[in-house]
């Protein structure tokens, strides 16, 4: 019991951090312009000794894209990434931009997020219920999710930078159309993911109230696989904000870490058929380096 209403506190006191201290200030930083080539390079030689020459052959054949922030500070984000805008199949991750759609549109007054939408938005993201995504999806529109995600100030997708996210079929449904680049029906790019959840944390995408809406749902994932596996073996007290996807060879996963050392956004999304343990073993080994580091930087 003490267990759970710790967790529950430290998710309470997640929520009350972004909603308000991260109102304080507005010049955050681009994450492409804030990369760091020694926390690239420190993460790097962690990671690698873990996967020996696997991740950087995936690397090499456009066959993964990796993104890490570190936001302890989030107006001084440190940022290493492989193939950070590379857009690949991403599964069920991107259903976290039909979440970002229907808050938006809930904002401009076209749509009200009633106790029985919130519920199918919570399976949508927690469970992964492909039921419940085409359900919000049809509430939201294909145009106006495609809409949502060029605009600003998201730039979600953006072809100036391979695209990034993008729902172009319903869950298990009716195609309405592959994404302009890649010919991606759910695509995501690494580095469009991790700046959905900068902006999420910096309470950019959305208001205060649906801020904190959206990190609830995102909170207590149901499915205990790959990041979710990872931590808990290593690090339980973690919280962790995240959507994974999969798809045959296709494993992704992604989401904001809190711990008592420091809070990182990090997504790996990736093709490899041992794709679901190596996230666990990836997660480990960022989390070691990432505790290593805060004690180096203390």
């Amino acid at each position: 019991m003490l267990a759970r209403v710790t967790r529950r506190f430290v998710v309470i006191t997640m929520t009350l951090w972004f909603v308000s201290g991260c109102t304080e200030q507005t010049d955050y930083p681009q994450l492409r312009e804030s990369l760091d080539p020694e926390f690239k390079a420190m993460l790097k030689e962690r990671v690698q000794a873990e996967f020996k020459e696997t991740r950087q052959q995936l690397v090499k054949e456009g066959k993964v894209g990796i993104v890490i922030v570190d936001i302890s500070d989030p107006y001084h984000p440190r940022v290493a990434e492989e193939n950070g805008d590379l857009m690949l199949y991403a599964a069920s991750l991107p259903k976290i931009a039909i979440l970002l759609g229907a808050y938006v549109a809930a904002e401009r007054g076209d749509l009200v997020i009633d106790e029985e939408l919130r519920a199918s938005m919570t399976r949508m993201i927690r469970n992964s219920s492909n039921t419940d995504a085409t359900a919000v999806l049809k509430r939201v529109g294909f145009e106006r999710l495609a809409e949502i995600l060029q605009s600003d100030p998201y730039r979600l997708y953006d072809l100036e930078h391979g695209g990034g996210l993008w729902v172009g079929r319903e869950y298990g449904g009716e195609l309405w159309q592959a994404d302009p680049v890649n010919k991606i029906t759910h695509g995501a790019s690494a580095m469009q993911v991790a700046r959905f959840y900068y902006l999420l944390v910096t309470n950019r995408l959305v208001s205060p109230q649906h801020t904190a809406e959206m990190l609830e749902i995102l909170s207590k994932p149901a499915i205990k696989h790959k990041f979710v596996k990872g931590l808990n073996e290593t690090n339980p007290d973690a919280t962790m904000y995240r959507k994974s996807g999969t798809w045959r060879n296709f494993h992704a996963d992604s989401g904001i870490v809190d711990t008592e050392h420091g809070r990182y956004i990090v997504v790996v999304i990736g093709e490899h058929p041992e794709g679901a343990k190596d996230l666990v073993r990836f997660i480990q080994a960022v989390e070691s380096a990432m505790q290593s580091d805060a004690a180096v930087t203390k």
